[in-house]
């Protein structure tokens, strides 16, 4: 183990594990957590107006109620189509999930210890993957960072404590740096925006892991300020999750990363918020990457309860991110109906030259999406990606991509 790691590991845990009482966990749940995916299937089934004495929703209240375990479950697929391609025009792939968290240690108090898991597979139905998709089109990035044909993963399995009365939680296991960092509203890549650039560092944090060994830890400096420090394995594998053992303790090649942030209020959190997060990453040899450093930002606020904007970008040096430059700004409306959803947003970037070569042109990209929400069960979201200057199309100067989105959860 190198002494910068040791040095740098040290000092992040005294930072978070020193400081005074902070985190409120109601108020810091990612729209993607485990926390997250769980309080949202439970609102909407509050909200049904049917209940069945046999149905599968009085099954997992009775777990939830007896064994304190709450299960949730979602399928999502999503498609992606031009005329604009250098091979494959169309794209197709799905993605199952299970999730829950058990609550093991003083059950529904401030203080309670949980483990956290979702296991999934990822699958294509197409000859390319909506993951691999922007290479067939020539595009610098990713249209999709989710729907990979990886097949059966661990992309979350950890032990969630709170202390000091719930005003701190950290995780500890297997993690997924985008529950937890650089977090925004519209930060799900499935039921938002699609692409990248408008995602967890705008597309400039480089490694970002999932089912990556690690730790996390979440504090409320006081009730507008927060303070987010991890350490996860750059060199995780979802698919061979017990793999990290090895990788993280003996290759030691890791991802750090710290983010302070401002907010109005703790229950406006994602709505209104001003965060800077900086993060660090170590040589690969797996991936031949060089070793890497960058900050990104984030503003967001609400307008009448309706209207959500935001300014957001990154900076990177080398660590194997797709752009070293990146700035994003966009506005979303709470739709025609309650729970729909529309958004517009548009971005500047620069692709890394580690991995596209010497001076690639500069790209712009624009995404618009619907989210209709047709039940509680059923999700449907059409989408429209223009891209100008594709870096790696040295045949079209603009593309057009048609993209739609089905969620069903159960």
């Amino acid at each position: 183990m190198k002494l910068k790691h040791i040095v740098i590991t040290t000092l992040l845990c005294s930072l978070l594990l020193n400081a005074q009482e902070i985190y409120y966990e109601n108020y810091y749940i990612s729209p993607d957590s485990v926390s997250g995916l769980l309080k949202k299937q439970e609102t909407k089934q509050n909200k049904s107006s049917k209940t069945n004495i046999f149905s599968y929703e009085k099954f997992k209240n009775n777990l939830k109620k007896k064994y304190m375990l709450e299960l949730g479950g979602d399928y999502h697929l999503v498609y992606f189509g031009t005329n604009d391609s250098l091979g494959d025009q169309n794209s197709v792939g799905g993605v199952f999930r299970i999730f829950g968290e058990w609550q093991l240690l003083n059950p529904n108090t401030n203080n309670k210890s949980s483990i956290v898991f979702k296991v999934e597979n990822r699958h294509k139905f197409s000859d390319v993957s909506p993951f691999d998709f922007a290479t067939d089109i020539g595009y610098a990035g990713l249209l999709q960072s989710t729907y990979t044909d990886q097949g059966n993963r661990l992309t979350v399995l950890y032990w969630k404590q709170n202390y000091l009365d719930g005003r701190l939680t950290t995780y500890s296991g297997f993690l997924d740096s985008t529950e937890y960092l650089d977090i925004y509203l519209l930060i799900s890549p499935w039921n938002a925006f699609g692409n990248l650039v408008f995602a967890t560092g705008s597309a400039t944090i480089a490694g970002m892991p999932d089912g990556g060994l690690g730790a996390m830890a979440a504090y409320w400096m006081n009730d507008t300020t927060y303070i987010v420090g991890s350490i996860v394995d750059a060199n995780a594998n979802p698919t061979q999750a017990w793999k990290g053992f090895d990788t993280f303790f003996n290759d030691f090649e890791t991802l750090k990363t710290l983010e302070v942030g401002l907010t109005t209020a703790k229950e406006q959190l994602f709505f209104d918020n001003f965060h800077i997060t900086l993060w660090q990453i170590d040589a690969r040899q797996s991936v031949d990457s060089s070793e890497g450093y960058g900050v990104s930002f984030s503003l967001t606020h609400t307008i009448n309860k309706e209207w959500f904007t935001f300014l957001r970008g990154g900076y990177a040096k080398d660590g194997g991110s797709i752009l070293t430059k990146s700035l994003s700004s966009g506005l979303s409306h709470f739709g025609f109906m309650p729970k729909d959803i529309y958004g517009i947003g548009l971005n500047w970037g620069k692709p890394n030259e580690e991995l596209y070569g010497k001076d690639p042109k500069e790209q712009y990209t624009s995404e618009i999406f619907y989210r209709y929400q047709a039940n509680k069960h059923i999700q449907f979201t059409p989408s429209i990606q223009l891209i100008l200057n594709p870096a790696l199309n040295p045949q079209d100067n603009f593309l057009t991509v048609f993209g739609f989105r089905l969620e069903a959860t159960f």
